[in-house]
């Protein structure tokens, strides 16, 4: 069969839809591009937000325009948290959740012979160890993502994901340290941490088992020059964690972590497991111990009960900490949570000029953090050209553009900034 991907959402997504193509290949069919005819189209639907959902229906729709006799997959967290919905859009022929992904090729086969519809979602809650898929390998040959951990026990009061993903469950380092060597003998310069709460990384073990151990692991793999961290949350980010951290030479100084508000009355309406003084005290001990480290994070304007004080609260708190990089979002519902039904939404203009002021305060913290290293050199991950402008990144994940005349393309390179 002839297999196209349509993934939408987060990293994590793009991880697996990357280890379930290969999954096909290792049994004989062929993984297309999209936007090429298929036998069979899988949509790895994403939920997180109301866009993204209704993104999601209009893929699965779609699929099916393009060859009225493919098999059609909806796959992933709005399969999980929506799957009678789901069911319903004439043009899906296999409906299956976050559970028994590698099982999906031979629900492939079976639906591409009968030509029957099958319903394979299974309950997300009661899955308690971690679901390999196939190792990883044939991602952008520069970076690639791995996957440590699947699930989330946190229930933000925003958050449908763990009603999407379950509860926390921690991949075995050896196998995320098998894929690491892997991705190294097959070229890669740089890995990812990732997962749908990495913090959370070996809660489920109860062995003492953490996130800085899997780290360590992966640091010591021979080749990989950089190990990045996915999202993490401030709480982690103890005297024992930067203690071990500063020590890997390999470890981007990097670190985001997510604060989605500075204001502790809205980080309570949240279920934010953390203040804003935690968070202010995992920056310090950060920029203290390990060099030229930025600090970037997601922040959501708007929240239901965000009043202008708090608002102004979160602002300053803002500029206080100096982000070197934001991701500003607006609010939206999100149904199946319990924000839904929190009183005082926050109308959508307040939530515009709130936004604007936020993304204008955010490029000035760029600026700034961006104009402490001119005239440094720094040392850039060259990841992309076009019409002979290079695009790279710093250790600590600042953007740059340049212009050579050399083939510098998946190399390391010196760049005064």
């Amino acid at each position: 069969m002839k297999v196209a991907f349509i993934t939408l959402g987060c990293k994590t997504n793009i991880y697996e839809s990357e280890a379930i193509s290969q999954i096909f290949r290792d049994k004989g069919h062929i993984v297309v591009p999209s936007k090429e005819m298929a036998d069979v189209y899988i949509v790895n639907t994403c939920t997180v937000t109301s866009i993204g959902a209704q993104k999601s229906r209009q893929a699965l729709r779609k699929a099916k325009h393009k060859n009225s006799d493919a098999i059609v997959v909806a796959m992933g967290c709005l399969s999980q948290t929506e799957p009678e919905k789901i069911r319903e859009i004439p043009e899906v022929d296999i409906v299956i959740g976050n559970g028994n992904k590698g099982g999906i090729v031979n629900l492939c086969e079976e639906a591409y012979k009968s030509k029957e519809k099958i319903f394979a979602c299974t309950d997300i809650s009661k899955e308690t160890k971690y679901e390999e898929l196939a190792l990883t390998e044939g991602q952008s040959r520069i970076r690639a993502n791995v996957k440590i951990e699947d699930g989330c026990n946190n229930f933000c009061t925003y958050c449908i994901i763990p009603y999407a993903c379950g509860r926390v469950r921690s991949r075995s380092i050896d196998k995320i340290v098998e894929e690491v060597k892997l991705l190294a003998k097959s070229g890669y310069k740089e890995v990812v941490l990732t997962g749908i709460h990495i913090g959370s990384y070996g809660r489920d073990l109860a062995d003492g088992t953490s996130l800085i151990d899997v780290i360590e692991a992966v640091c010591s793999v021979e080749g990989i020059a950089r190990v990045r961290l996915g999202s993490i949350e401030p709480v982690i980010i103890t005297e024992e964690f930067v203690a071990r951290a500063k020590k890997l030479k390999n470890l981007c100084p990097q670190f985001h972590l997510a604060l989605q508000s500075g204001c502790d009355e809205t980080l309570k309406r949240m279920n934010r497991h953390y203040t804003t003084d935690e968070f202010r005290k995992a920056v310090k001990l950060l920029r203290d111990n390990i060099p030229d480290t930025s600090i970037t994070t997601d922040f959501m304007v708007g929240f239901p009960g965000e009043t202008d004080e708090e608002f102004e609260k979160s602002y300053e708190f803002c500029r206080e900490i100096g982000f070197m990089q934001m991701h500003i979002f607006k609010y939206s519902i999100r149904k199946g949570t319990k924000a839904e039904k929190m009183p005082d939404q926050v109308p959508d203009s307040v939530k515009d000029a709130r936004s604007q002021r936020m993304l204008d305060l955010a490029e000035k913290m760029k600026q700034e953090f961006y104009g402490k290293y001119k005239g440094r050199k720094m040392r850039v991950l060259v990841e992309l050209c076009k019409k002979g402008v290079y695009h790279g990144t710093t250790d600590n994940y600042m953007d740059i553009y340049f212009k050579s005349d050399e083939n510098l393309t998946g190399k390391f390179t010196e760049i005064f900034l």
